[in-house]
């Protein structure tokens, strides 16, 4: 049987006996954070097993997306090395809320498997927990399974508990045994041992207690039933393979592999561990990508992130030196887009984030497992065998080499590693960043909870007017309350009601003026603490004292931009998830009067085309003149309505929710255009990284963006004027002059050849043996490293056999390089002898190098020990 008739003669099966075909939820657990990703087939009946009076249907069938890597159910450091170990797999499933239980879960299993599947029924066995009399006698009535095939065990193997408290219950599961040539070959070998002669087949679950606190177990008045069978391991059984790999399920992967590695499977042990890893994890790429995960930093995305890398490891452990992640893939979406057809909805999008990811540890992984080999073979030599906790931590800090990478090379390579020590270095750094940090905001932060407390929140009369009338409430000068201020002197101010729009939500603070009789308070900004709105500024007139009764004026102009650049970063997020995809979230922002920044999820830099259509979809609603509305809402009701919240922003029950047309609806507390025409005018700066999988746009709006188009024109009158063509023809003139200086840098590089192969004619002569070994060190000033490459390529060609290194000063830097010819490779390594003349700089292979210095003088000194080098390794 091949795995889609494995699947869906399941789901037949179960439609048959009454069972809805409920879809596989996805692989990211709505609602539940105390899972990284969803582990089971249950996961998405949780709150049904909780109150199966609830359920909408009593019987239904799943075929479920499932992934075990990271958190506590991890099966990461496995996989590739057994053959049943996944981060990803499909686990069927069939459940009872409240309706059969024991007799039918038992019947419905046997019948399945042994009149569907052809399972030979002496050769299954079958588990119950040690107390459950019931189980065991079922077993017996109704499928004549002999009572030496079934086998009590204990609580850890067979029975089940969703939590400490809540629903629980004895299982049984049904095992195949597949021969005495199986797995651990002892005679005493019996269900329960870890090989895997007797394999586990499917685990029914007898939901039939609810245990409290004190252990206490409670008959559920509404027994439930919940199945699980992994289709990985199913199919390999009945297509006749020992190993999960060997199945439909992944043979294409490894086969797709085999062509990418020129690498044949079955030969070779550690070849067939790194294709089972690569086959293994992407398959949990592709339904992750599919499901809107992105590879980052912290949590899943960190999960997301480690897959990839640890495949790419594995493929750099093959030879395969190029991304390829992003062609193994398509392997994944035939063999299993029949089944999930979303897979295929956003392919392009997906290569593209994988061969990003591959690229980006492919710097890493050169440079970080250089040196990690560097030191495990120190180790070695000293005859040592575990990794400071300091220099694991140098590998990440300084090189961005991950821990559980080496990790994983060390113990290949019998090495320990000091986690714990790794883990002490993080806390220190940790500590020496809030150390580096000094500031009063912590005594700050102490008067304005105290304010808070007293005198309640400041009221925001802002989005009504620019200008209110208020009571001075308190006066704060260097961290401390004060009753009076005078002219000239710098003071927070804080007021019962301002106009005045607080810092938050990425929105600046307002500028503006707080007058009285006799007084002018300049303000040059706002911010909004735990609630407090404080107005900072100069006293640039008279004095103010608390109590005084005061007019608060905000910069209009000022306001005016920052409403329009607000107001412009919705229209830009919109505009973005419609060019980009829905993966777009808002990462960060600012939002000032002179310009607006907004900060996104996305995988790639965009390319010039999304930039201009992202530009023109904004300036298009600009030119609608979409009405922006605002209005409060239950925050429930609000996101029900489509309004897309920030994620870690925390919102109470009541939100606002400013919404432009019906283009963009967002919760946001900032001020805004009454309409999408007030902007004026849109325009797009710079796009550029802030962080892995965050991209930043910096743009300009109204007066601002119309200066940037201006001294746009400017700089391109002046090119044309020194081009003299006219302003539309500056590209096609500059191209021409662009291919007239490539063709005459050809015919000087043509020249350069020439000149290089009639020197190294004259540089032959230098060649000294040493114990006929041709050694030639030569300085040659006045070359960059691509012609001291190239010269060395034509001496090393012409020597044939022998040790080479070359010397040249220029710009007051010295270039060196390093050849070492393939016959001389088992005495001589070209990295090695680069190091010793630069002292420790520069790397490459064992049989080129190159590297450099700054010491000019000592270039003829460095050269002479070759010679000495050579002879040592000679006589030694």
């Amino acid at each position: 049987m091949f795995s889609k008739e494995i699947r869906q003669t399941f789901i037949d099966f179960f439609r048959e006996k009454g069972h809805e075909l409920i879809a596989s939820s996805s692989l990211i657990p709505k609602d539940d954070p105390t899972l990284l990703f969803t582990n089971a087939g249950m996961v998405q009946f949780k709150s049904i097993f909780l109150e199966p009076a609830s359920a909408k249907y009593k019987r239904a069938v799943t075929v479920q997306k499932c992934m075990r890597a990271g958190g506590k159910h991890n099966d990461l450091e496995n996989v590739g090395r057994t053959a049943r170990h996944h981060t990803f797999f499909e686990m069927l499933g069939n459940f009872s809320f409240g309706d059969y239980f024991k007799k039918e879960a038992i019947l419905f299993a046997w019948e399945l498997l042994t009149e569907r599947y052809k399972f030979p029924k002496e050769r299954l066995w079958v588990s119950v927990y040690e107390q459950d009399d019931e189980a065991e006698k079922l077993w017996k009535e109704l499928t004549g399974i002999s009572p030496s095939r079934i086998v009590r065990l204990g609580a850890k193997d067979n029975f089940w508990q969703m939590g400490d408290t809540g629903p629980c219950g004895p299982c049984s599961e049904i095992l195949i045994d597949q021969g005495e040539d199986v797995g651990c070959k002892r005679p005493d070998c019996k269900v329960g041992c870890d090989c895997d002669r007797y394999l586990e087949i499917w685990n029914l679950v007898f939901m039939q207690y609810e245990k409290d606190a004190s252990g206490k177990l409670t008959p559920l008045p509404k027994p439930c039933i919940d199945t699980g069978m992994g289709i990985e391991r199913l199919s390999a059984v009945l297509q006749g393979r020992h190993s999960n790999f060997q199945s439909d399920l992944f043979t294409p992967i490894i086969r797709h592999v085999e062509d990418i590695s020129k690498k044949a499977y079955g030969k070779n042990h550690d070849t067939d561990v790194s294709m089972n890893v690569i086959a293994d994890h992407i398959r949990a790429v592709a339904f992750i990508l599919s499901d809107g995960l992105l590879p980052s930093n912290e949590g899943r995305g960190y999960v997301l992130r480690r897959v990839i890398r640890r495949a790419a490891r594995h493929g750099f452990m093959l030879g395969i030196e190029d991304p390829f992640l992003h062609k193994v893939i398509d392997s994944v979406y035939e063999i299993m887009s029949d089944s999930y057809p979303e897979l295929l909805e956003d392919t392009k999008r997906v290569k593209k984030i994988l061969k990003l990811e591959e690229e980006r540890f492919s710097h890493t992984l050169s440079s970080g497992m250089s040196i990690l080999n560097e030191l495990i073979e120190g180790l070695k030599t000293k005859g040592e065998d575990a990794i400071s906790g300091a220099e694991l931590f140098k590998l990440y800090d300084t090189y961005g080499f991950p821990l559980d990478i080496a990790k994983d090379i060390s113990e290949d390579k019998g090495i320990k590693i000091d986690e714990a020590g790794f883990e002490k270095e993080m806390d220190a750094q940790k500590t020496r960043a809030r150390a580096s940090w000094v500031g009063g905001e912590a005594g700050v932060s102490d008067i304005y909870k105290r304010l808070l407390k007293e005198t309640g929140p400041t009221m925001f009369a802002g989005y009504e007017a620019v200008r209110a009338d208020g009571t001075v409430m308190a006066l704060i000068k260097n961290g401390e309350l004060i009753d009076e201020a005078k002219a000239e002197e710098e003071i927070e101010i804080i007021l019962d009601k301002t106009p005045f729009y607080g810092e938050s939500g990425g929105q600046a603070g307002d500028k503006g003026t707080i007058r009285a009789a006799g007084l002018k308070v300049e303000i040059t900004n706002t911010k909004k603490i735990s609630g407090i709105i404080s107005h900072i500024g100069t006293i640039k007139r008279g004095s103010i004292k608390k109590g005084l009764n005061i007019t608060a004026s905000v910069d209009e102009e000022s306001r005016r931009s920052a409403m329009r650049n607000h107001t412009a970063t919705h229209l830009l997020h919109a505009a973005l998830r419609q060019a980009l995809g829905d993966h777009v979230k808002q990462a960060g922002s600012l939002v000032e009067a002179e310009r607006l920044r907004f900060d996104f999820t996305h995988f790639s830099p965009m390319e010039e085309k999304e930039l201009l259509e992202v530009e023109d979809i904004v300036n298009e609603k600009i030119m609608g003149n979409l009405p922006v509305n605002t209005s409060l809402m239950n925050i429930d009701e609000a996101v029900g309505s489509g309004a897309i919240a920030l994620f870690g922003e925390k919102y109470g029950e009541k939100v606002r929710v400013v919404k432009a047309g019906d283009f963009s609806s967002e919760l946001c507390g900032g001020t805004h255009c009454r309409a999408t025409g007030e902007i004026g005018i849109f325009k797009i700066i710079a796009e550029g990284s802030v962080a892995a999988g965050i991209r930043r746009i910096e743009a300009l709006t109204g007066s601002s963006a119309l200066q940037f188009v201006k001294a746009e024109e400017e700089e391109l009158r002046k090119a044309a004027d020194l081009l003299k063509v006219k302003e539309l023809n500056v590209s096609e003139r500059l191209k021409r002059l662009i291919d007239d200086a490539k063709a005459q840098e050809k015919e000087l590089e043509k020249l350069k050849s020439k000149a290089i192969l009639g020197r190294a004619d004259t540089i032959l002569s230098n060649i000294v043996n040493i114990d006929n070994i041709k050694v030639l060190t030569k300085r040659i000033d006045g070359y960059d490293m691509k012609a001291l490459r190239e010269l060395g390529d034509k001496l090393r060609d012409k020597i044939g056999s022998g040790v080479l290194v070359l010397g040249s000063v220029l710009d007051g830097q010295v270039s060196y390089v390093s050849i070492v010819t393939k016959d001389l490779l088992s005495q001589f390594n070209a990295g090695n002898i680069l190091k010793a003349v630069t002292g420790g700089k520069g790397g490459g292979r064992p049989d080129m190098a190159q590297g450099g210095t700054k010491d000019t003088e000592g270039v003829d000194k460095a050269l002479n020990l070759v010679y000495d080098l050579v002879r040592k390794t000679v006589t030694s």
